[in-house]
Parts: structure tokens; sequence; C-alpha cells
């Protein structure tokens, strides 16, 4: 079990990560990616339980499903890291042939990648398909999703809330990762959606609020939250306030980030903030 320290040590290396592959190919999306370095670290080094054997069928284990896909440099960084495939990989991001397509893809074949998420809203409905199935195998583990805020301006996000609700999928834990902003602005003002909190209970869900969604405790406590929350009739909502660009000062309170990659100099600074903890790729 690692220490909190470790998984800190981790996060940071992310962060280089992310930094680093977006950087090379002058394309990706650094900001929610950082936003949620320590959420996906905390899931794969602490939370599920899962093999590096990857397979797609995921019998008997825990499974994520990344709906929210553009932060793809987040999610192959702490694959790669977590033993699915070689660091060194994470050098192809976004090139051509690569398997790190900038959108996850399945025909590539990378080890742990389930769906194919770029267009927004779909990954919930799958996440229900693959709790649904584990009930009907009478396999106990659990189903993971993350959500971007901006990507509940989608309906067909609501339609599955509404199924999940109704059918009791309550081996379900979806996160919608609130840092109030999307590419064009915040979502206050491209789209206001009133209370998140008040929809999801409104649609019958169970919700556990991480109001620290970039502290590694409070991530592990409202994780573990959830996680008890399980098999009691209901599927059950994270909703994890982070901050986009975190851990990069010049990143932060802003969306300008949310798709535009650093240049040398804007690297160079970002990377003095994250010094090295585990070797770069």
């Amino acid at each position: 079990m690692p220490t909190t320290q470790q998984l800190q040590d981790f996060t940071q290396q992310v962060r280089r990560d992310i930094l680093r592959m977006v950087h090379d190919v002058n394309s990706g999306h650094p900001g929610g990616s950082l936003g949620c370095a320590e959420f996906i670290t905390c899931l794969y080094q602490e939370v599920m339980e899962y093999s590096t054997n990857f397979s797609m069928d995921g019998k008997n284990e825990d499974l994520f499903f990344l709906s929210n896909g553009h932060i793809s440099p987040v999610f192959y960084s702490v694959l790669a890291r977590s033993g699915f495939f070689p660091v060194s990989e994470l050098a192809t991001f976004r090139k051509l042939n690569s398997r790190l397509q900038g959108h996850p893809t399945t025909h590539e074949g990378l080890p742990g990648v389930r769906i194919a998420s770029g267009s927004l809203g779909q990954g919930m409905s799958v996440a229900i398909g693959a709790a649904n199935t584990k009930k009907l195998n009478n396999d106990d583990k659990l189903v993971y999703s993350l959500h971007g805020d901006g990507e509940l301006q989608e309906g067909q996000i609501w339609e599955a809330a509404m199924y999940a609700a109704a059918k009791k999928v309550d081996n379900l834990i979806a996160t919608v990762d609130l840092n109030g902003k999307q590419i064009d602005g915040t979502t206050d003002h491209v789209l206001a959606m009133g209370s998140i909190r008040a929809k999801f209970e409104a649609f019958g869900w169970d919700i556990v609020e991480v109001k620290k969604g970039n502290d590694i405790e409070s991530i592990l406590a409202g994780l573990a939250d959830a996680k008890s929350k399980t098999g009691k009739g209901k599927p059950i909502c994270i909703l994890l306030y982070t901050e986009m660009g975190n851990g990069v000062d010049f990143m932060m309170h802003t969306h300008a980030w949310h798709g535009k990659a650093p240049n040398d100099e804007q690297l160079a600074e970002a990377l003095a903030q994250n010094p090295e903890t585990l070797g770069d790729y």
C-alpha cells in the first residue's frame, strides 16, 4: 500500500509526463489532465483492483471508463506507470501510427483502454452496461467512470443517469470533475447548469462530495465513502472539485490551458515547479 508521499511523488511525475507529452507535439489538453492527476493516480495506485494482464472482458476486476477522453495524457501516463505498457511509449503521444491517440481508441489495442472516448457524453452509458454485465455474471467488482463538468451539458448523460437510478445500478461510481471550466470559458458562462448535486439527487443518485479534489487524502476518503455506499440500490456520484491546470501556477485559475500546449520556455518553467520523482520517459 503506497504512502501519501509516494502517491504525491507519483502524481508529480504524471504532471511532468503530461506537460512533456503535449509540448512534444504542440497538441493536446493539459488543463483537465493536470487537474485530474491526483484522482487517476489514487484510482490506479490505491483503490481499484485490476490486472495489468489486460483483457477486454474485465472479469473479476474493477473497471474504469474515461468519458472525457480529451484528458488522455493523464490517463496514458497513469496506465504506463501502473504497468499496462512501457513508459517509453509515452513519447509516441499523438504521433502517426501511435497507440496513444489524442483521444483514446480501441483498435490500436492499447492495454487499459476499453472504449473510444472523444465524443463527449457516452462514457456513462458504457459504464452502466459494464456494471449490468457484472451483475449478470455475479461479479462483485465495481465500475468507475470519470466525466467533465462541461460534459454534463450533453443530454445522453442525463438519459444514462435516469436509467442507472431506475434500474438500481449500485455497482457504479461515476465521478464528475468539477473545475468550472471548459474550452470556451467557465461552465457558468457557456451553459450554466445550476446545482449538479441537486440534479443527480433528483435523478435518484447517492452523492459524495470531495471539496479538495487535488488533495490525495481527501480523494482517498471520498473514494472509500463512495465504495461503502455501493450495493445499496443507488448509483453513486462523486463530485470532485478540482483546479484546472493544478500544479503549474500559470495554468491555474483560467480556462486558457484547456487545449493548448506550452512552448519551450513555458515547459521549462512548468517542469521546474514539478521536479522529477520517478524518472522521465
